[in-house]
């Protein structure tokens, strides 16, 4: 049972009604409480407190008042003797429950075995499923030890069977190319370990590593990899309808551990497990050689660009008034019709003026154009060309749209004469060219040959071939068969939309009649855009003009006084808690929250003990949240080897282990908060990115346009007061839309989000139209106010907004929106049942495929939805007020990264993605456990009344726990688990 109840929380679930009243009112003195207290608690959680302690203080207090006894008396109730053991009874008896037997947990087990552990093995998510059977079938739960061997033992029923299911699976032939592979790998890692010789066969750890920086060797290197794999011949359906989180778990578990470990489990086991490595991996490294071949072929481009350009500039001088010189001209060879152009043009205009107009000429248009392919053909054909036999031999592309069609057989034509040397395709050949070379490059790739028929020019057809491939990768209108990110688009959406439609619209909060949809966007358009018509005129602040095409201008903000206590705060905290080591917050916010056992081993049983688990659980997640390393902290005042901290970062430390942790902390933050000081809780949260130095040997790390140098970007996602919910690493082009929808969907706190503040990256029109569909609220803050434009709810209503009208535009589309709203929900429902990545889903709707029919109608849901939100925003100061306090929380949450995150300079040093990810989410832990403790800090001084009296609306206005100037990051790692942080607040 949670520890804080609000007084409606209690009087919902534990007012006592007349019957109840009259049960409990047969008991006598002591009794009578404690009757109550169990049957209410058994009410709500259909099992008994294990202990006195379990039970809430302000649960106890409501009850008694109830019965106008004493809370204290509660204290003299026996825990232990026949009285409780006999109400018990009665009570189970009053609710229909019995006494668990072996027969009922045989039963539970196989339950498990064939409904919960098929979809999840989460210890949490198990035993809750548990205690709800329990609960549906009326039995008393047991113990919460038994409880925890019961899963154990259900879980292990459950392994066994799949480990057998998937051992029969496998055909022979593929079970002797496993054994023969992994016996290869390990002659060639001992023979690496031996003489430290090169190699030609790959290794487990080179087939476990994550790709290069983009390039020729690079793709050679996966597709070595993925050659190797397939060898395998794994079955396609092998893991066809087991969960990908399962699979997950057991491709993790082969991971981590080396290749002798692997060889010593039974046959079942051994194979079950390297399948499931071999079966990802395939997909992971598919998916891996797509994303090289976009880079390389974009950056075919880019390079051509960049090198034609520098020789531009440094060949030419820019001509002005060119209009004006040719009319010049012109003027004066019509005027001297026989004249000799020395005598009549050079006067007019000098000779190297004109010279200079033919470079200028030379170096745009179609000649800019022919001379960037020149480049590009050079490059392509001499080098990068090697790629791409061996890629279309290995990836089948697919297409579920006719349009695309052409790509498709453009590809196989390319295929079919790879290994020729011929300039030109056979005229006998029929070489598709619509949908496959630009209009801009016909002339380029159609040539005329010596007998001056039309020819298609082999090398310039490939390169514009793999310019259209990429494109239709990046939008999935070409999909690849055995990927994950760029598979089938049909797959990321839920199989089971049609039959369970109505409950899909309910769980949206969207009605299924599209009339009903657009009606109520279309009243709250015009209503809207009435009361901004109406209001407008009186506001000081906004202006619409007339100028260019229609703008938008808003007043800058008066600046806020500055709160006068909040520097007195600081310096008492730093008085009652100078120079707290970072290590010290850390180990005091697990040992109040026990955020610490959500790290479970990813193997099949823990060796260790919890509290040395638990130690050194958190000297690691110190090292990584810090930057500092495992090497650095191991040689701290603590007594753990560098090896001891290696195995707990292999072993416990994974990507969904962090993030329940950090959820548990997130929970606790806002629990703890007492609301005479922070203020009532929030339901919004801003969502912004920061940039990261990284090592560049990888697929993620690019160059930031904006923020240059090469890095990562980190997309946090805050709520007000500085508490981080969720955070996503990402590539520096990486769409920001993507990333604020995953995080406002994928936080798993007990936040109650209805609101996203975000700058001008964070938002588009399909941006607001994924989020009205999913129930949030998207407030951003654009940059480019001034060319925002309004559009009209309907037709027909040009002069009804007169004072709007430089900045309307034309009337919303409504009947785009009515005929793609079943599809448009199908979307918004894959995007919240998470049946892809967010990002993967949302690449279909870019620039790069405007022709998408449900694209088309996000773009216009979306222009309605932006519409009333400009509206609210131009009429509001106090919206735009709230918008930019949001913002300023994550930018001040940005500010704190480099504090802590201050190791190796802050540059995420490592080029294994998995570890980058694993950096940023204990850099995230970290931060929120400081959140935590200041929190507490400061609720501690302003417990006293001489301090909270003295705190202005103002100060507590501006007041955040996310301080560091009493915190010691750096030093000597010092970690004693008895030592404690003297806070007096209950952080409970």
């Amino acid at each position: 049972m949670k520890r804080n109840w609000e007084l409606e929380e209690l009087i919902e679930h534990f007012t006592l009604t007349p019957d109840e009243m009259k049960l409990i009112q047969t008991k006598r003195g002591d009794s009578k409480l404690g009757f109550a207290v169990l049957f209410k608690f058994f009410q709500y959680e259909a099992r008994f407190p294990y202990y006195k302690n379990e039970l809430p203080r302000s649960f106890i207090e409501f009850l008694a008042k109830q019965l106008f006894l004493n809370p204290s008396a509660f204290s003299n109730y026996d825990w232990t003797g026949r009285t409780i053991t006999y109400h018990r009874s009665e009570i189970r008896n009053y609710f229909g429950f019995r006494e668990i037997t072996q027969q009922d947990i045989e039963e539970m087990i196989n339950w498990l075995c064939q409904f919960v552990l098929y979809h999840n093995h989460e210890m949490n998510y198990v035993e809750e499923q548990v205690y709800q059977r329990f609960r549906d079938l009326r039995i008393e739960p047991p113990t919460p030890d038994r409880i925890e061997r019961l899963i154990h033992s259900a879980i292990n029923t459950y392994e066994k069977r799949f480990f057998d299911a998937i051992y029969k699976s496998l055909p022979k032939q593929t079970l002797t190319k496993l054994d023969s592979l992994i016996e290869r790998i390990e002659d060639i890692e001992d023979t690496i370990e031996e003489t430290s010789v090169s190699k030609k066969s790959i290794s487990f750890h080179e087939l476990k590593s994550d790709p290069g920086r983009v390039g020729l060797d690079t793709v050679f290197k996966e597709l070595e990899k993925l050659n190797t794999i397939r060898q395998l011949n794994l079955p396609q359906d092998l893991f066809k309808d087991v969960p990908p989180k399962i699979i997950k778990k057991y491709r993790l578990r082969a991971a981590t551990e080396d290749i002798r470990s692997l060889r010593r489990h039974p046959e079942p086991i051994r194979y079950t497990l390297l399948s499931s490595f071999f079966w990802l991996r395939s997909l992971e490294i598919t998916d891996n050689l797509i994303e090289l071949l976009i880079q390389i072929i974009h950056r075919i481009n880019v390079r051509a660009e960049r090198k034609v350009e520098k020789e531009i500039l440094n060949d030419l001088r820019k001509v002005n008034n060119k209009y004006g010189i040719l009319f010049n001209l012109a003027q004066a060879a019509v005027d001297n019709p026989e004249g000799i152009i020395r005598e009549v043009l050079y006067p007019i205009v000098n000779e190297q003026t004109l010279k200079d107009l033919v470079k200028e000429f030379k170096h745009t248009g179609p000649a800019y154009r022919e001379k960037i392919h020149t480049v590009i053909r050079a490059s392509y054909g001499n080098h990068y060309r090697r790629m791409v036999p061996e890629i279309l031999n290995i990836l089948d592309f697919r297409s579920n749209n006719e349009v695309h069609r052409p790509v498709i057989e453009a590809l196989g034509l390319i295929k079919k004469y790879a290994e020729t040397g011929f300039h030109y395709f056979p005229i006998t050949e029929n070489v598709p060219i619509n949908g496959v070379i630009r209009s801009v490059n016909k002339k380029i790739v159609v040539e005329k040959d010596d007998k001056g028929q039309e020819r298609i020019n082999r090398i310039n057809y490939e390169i514009s071939a793999l310019q259209a491939l990429r494109d239709k990768l990046r939008c999935k209108e070409i999909w690849v068969v055995g990927s994950d990110r760029y598979r089938n688009p049909d797959e990321d959406l839920p199989q089971d939309f049609e039959e369970r439609r109505e409950e899909n619209y309910k769980a949206l909060n969207q009605p299924l009649d599209a009339e009903a949809f657009i009606l109520s966007i279309k009243q709250k358009m015009i209503k809207s855009l009435e009361k901004l018509n109406e209001r407008i005129p009186k506001n000081s602040q906004v202006r619409i003009t007339t100028k260019g095409n229609g703008w938008i201008s808003i007043s800058p903000y008066e600046p806020l006084p500055e709160p006068i206590n909040l520097s007195r705060l600081k310096a008492e905290i730093m008085k009652r808690w100078p120079m707290t080591n970072l290590l010290d917050i850390l180990k005091e916010a697990d040992l109040r929250i026990n955020f610490t056992d959500h790290f479970k081993t990813v193997g099949n049983r823990e060796i260790l003990d919890r509290a040395t688990i638990q130690k050194r659980l958190i000297l690691t997640l110190y090292g990584l949240g810090t930057n500092a390393g495992l090497k650095r902290v191991s040689a701290g005042e603590h007594g753990e080897k560098y090896n001891d901290l290696l195995y707990i970062r292999k072993k416990f430390i994974q990507k969904d282990n962090l993030r329940n942790a950090i959820a548990e902390v997130v929970n606790a933050i806002f629990r703890c908060k007492i609301k005479e000081i922070w203020g009532e809780g929030t339901t919004a949260c801003a969502s912004d990115s920061k940039k990261f130095g990284a090592w560049d040997q990888n697929l993620m790390t690019e160059w930031h346009i904006r923020y240059r140098g090469r890095g990562v970007m980190i997309y946090w996602h805050v709520a007000k007061n500085s508490t981080c919910i969720y955070s996503q690493l990402k590539s520096c082009s990486s769409s920001e839309v993507a990333s604020m929808i995953e995080g406002l969907l994928r936080h798993c706190t007990d936040m109650n989000l209805q609101k996203n503040y975000v700058d001008t990256h964070g938002q588009s029109e399909v941006a607001f139209a994924f989020c009205h569909l999913l129930g949030f609220q998207l407030m951003p803050r654009l940059k480019s106010i001034h060319s925002q434009k309004l559009y009209r709810p309907d037709v027909g209503m040009t002069d009804t907004y007169p004072n709007l009208q430089p900045v309307m535009t034309r009337p919303i589309n409504w009947e785009l929106i009515r005929q793609q709203y079943d599809q448009m929900v199908k979307y918004a429902t894959a995007l919240r049942l998470g049946t892809a990545e967010t990002e993967a889903i949302l690449k279909r709707f870019t620039r790069n495929n405007l022709k998408h029919p449900t694209y088309q109608a996000l773009a216009e849901l979306g222009k309605a939805i932006k519409t009333i939100f400009l509206c609210e925003y131009l009429d509001s100061e106090e919206i735009r007020r709230e918008i930019h306090e949001g913002l300023n929380v994550v930018e001040n949450w940005n500010s704190a990264n480099s504090f802590i995150f201050y190791g190796k300079g802050g540059e995420i040093a490592t080029n294994r993605l998995e570890d980058q990810e694993i950096a940023v989410l204990s850099l995230h832990l970290l931060q929120n456990c400081l959140v935590y403790i200041n929190t507490l800090m400061i609720q501690n001084i302003l417990s006293e009344n001489a301090w909270f009296d003295r705190m202005t609306p103002e100060d507590l206005r501006a007041l955040t726990p996310l301080i560091y100037t009493h915190v010691n990051p750096y030093g000597i790692f010092k970690l004693d688990m008895s030592e404690r942080l003297k806070i007096e607040v209950d952080s409970a």
